[in-house]
């Protein structure tokens, strides 16, 4: 029996798995007393907004030109400059010769605008990877504290990543923005980053340690007895090796801060989660509200996962 004729009743179980999953959700919604609004839900990706040409001077018509939708208007204002605007030609609301005054409306025009679901995606983004940096900064130098010699330093490490673990993120925001931010007038998107910062950067320290010493001693011991100092033994052997090793943790933990940061919205920064909860405020639309947000979370942190597998994949050839 070949390797196809041994997987094929597995993959066949699988499937009927996701069939009853799908069946029993589809039987759940259609017993739930709700009307279903996703003709609300594009609109808050992308729109198209209307915005107001208006005179910024007295003057006058001197000719209106219609090309098909839209419309070119030329004015002679008082001060004998000549103002030009293109307008659409529905929307127009002069005629040649008209006397116009400073703040009237000659027409509209229109442009697709971004919605606050992908603003709220945008600063979701920015600020897990700003705050992902910083974590992957402090986290190897706290890993490094933490299988240092110097009593000193591992103290401070081993207090810094067992107070951060050992509270909620949500504690953790609240001290940085109420506390922290007042007395050092820090704005929000500051606080939001620093308290993710601080969290995610607990873990890594944490993986970055148990990468380094899953590194076999005589790694360092070897290149200690080719005269290279402890620095250079750390930073071309160790680490190196070890970063192989801590890359999926290390992955898992960023993709948990991708999530971990809808919590800022407790601190008024319009992230996705934020920007899904004013939508549902004005649409009442919750379900397709949240299952969006969900979808668009997924998306980001599944991304994120395959570039991670494909690093792997690299890193496994030179192995």
């Amino acid at each position: 029996m070949n390797a196809t004729e041994k997987t094929w009743p597995w993959v066949v179980l699988l499937a009927v798995i996701l069939i009853g999953v799908s069946a029993a959700t589809w039987g759940a919604i259609a017993k739930i007393d709700y009307q279903w609004r996703w003709y609300r839900v594009p609109q808050y990706f992308f729109y198209l907004a209307e915005e107001a040409e208006k005179t910024p001077a007295d003057g006058r018509v001197t000719t209106v030109v219609r090309n098909g939708k839209n419309s070119t208007v030329t004015l002679a204002a008082e001060n004998g400059e000549k103002l030009q605007w293109q307008v659409e030609s529905g929307s127009l609301r002069v005629a040649e010769g008209e006397e116009m005054f400073a703040g009237d409306t000659i027409g509209f025009t229109s442009h697709w605008r971004l919605g606050p679901l992908m603003y709220g995606l945008w600063t979701t983004l920015w600020l897990s990877a700003v705050s992902s940096f910083f974590a992957l900064i402090l986290g190897l130098i706290t890993g490094l504290a933490r299988v240092s010699k110097n009593f000193t330093l591992r103290g401070l490490a081993a207090v810094y990543v067992e107070c951060i673990r050992g509270t909620p993120l949500l504690v953790q925001i609240f001290i940085a923005y109420f506390f922290l931010g007042t007395v050092f007038n820090l704005s929000r998107n500051v606080c939001g980053i620093g308290a993710l910062s601080l969290f995610a950067g607990a873990y890594v320290a944490e993986i970055v340690r148990a990468g380094i010493q899953s590194v076999a001693k005589g790694q360092s011991e070897a290149s200690r007895s080719l005269g290279m100092n402890v620095f250079q033994t750390m930073w071309d052997i160790v680490l190196p090796q070890a970063f192989k090793r801590i890359l999926p943790p290390l992955s898992g933990q960023f993709i948990s801060l991708i999530k971990d940061s809808s919590l800022v919205s407790v601190i008024a920064i319009t992230d996705l989660t934020k920007a899904g909860r004013e939508i549902i405020t004005s649409t009442f639309a919750t379900f397709e509200v949240w299952l969006v947000v969900a979808a668009m979370y997924l998306l980001v942190t599944s991304l994120l996962s395959q570039v991670v597998y494909y690093m792997e994949r690299r890193f496994s050839i030179s192995d």
